[in-house]
């Protein structure tokens, strides 16, 4: 359980790095969390494209007690617990962490903060963010949000607008 501690990214795969860049909009500025793994694979794939600053709203989600533990480790200890975290992503606060639902508002709010003034935007986040943003284009609840994989150096597209519609989800290009 990764979250809000600074870890870095593995970026040895230059050759994805490139084909991620190539495969972003050109005119569309680029934005990452305050995470150091964000910030580090925005300015790999960024190019010529302008760099906003980071945005702490976009950090994956607060894990508590749980941060930086296996889950076979969180499992033996509580499997009741991390069963219902993952069957209903609202239903279980990881201790001293953060609720689903309230990563999921931050992320949003962000999200439509930054759109506002920037109507194409590439953004560098995390499972957790880039999931509650994919769910609320595609409706999913419950199971039906961590059915779905989002490994790193993949590309996830959601056009906002009136409607809001999932493009794409752990596209690697």
């Amino acid at each position: 359980m990764v979250g809000w501690s600074d870890l870095s990214a593995d970026l040895s795969d230059v050759a994805a790095l490139r084909r991620i860049s190539a495969a972003l909009p050109e005119d569309a500025p680029v934005v990452s969390s305050t995470l150091l793994r964000a910030i580090a694979t925005a300015d790999a794939i960024a190019g010529p494209r302008a760099r906003l600053p980071h945005e702490p709203d976009l950090r994956e989600m607060n894990f508590g007690a749980w941060e930086l533990r296996a889950h076979a480790e969180i499992e033996a200890e509580d499997p009741a617990r991390i069963r219902a975290f993952w069957e209903e992503p609202d239903a279980v606060r990881p201790p001293g962490g953060e609720l689903w639902s309230e990563m999921a508002a931050r992320v949003e709010a962000a999200a439509l903060r930054l759109l506002a003034s920037h109507p194409r935007l590439v953004i560098v986040a995390h499972f957790g963010p880039i999931l509650s943003q994919a769910a609320r284009a595609a409706g999913w609840t419950g199971p039906e949000i961590f059915a779905r994989r989002v490994d790193p150096l993949s590309v996830t597209r959601i056009a906002y607008g009136p409607t809001r519609r999932l493009a794409a989800i752990n596209h690697v290009p």
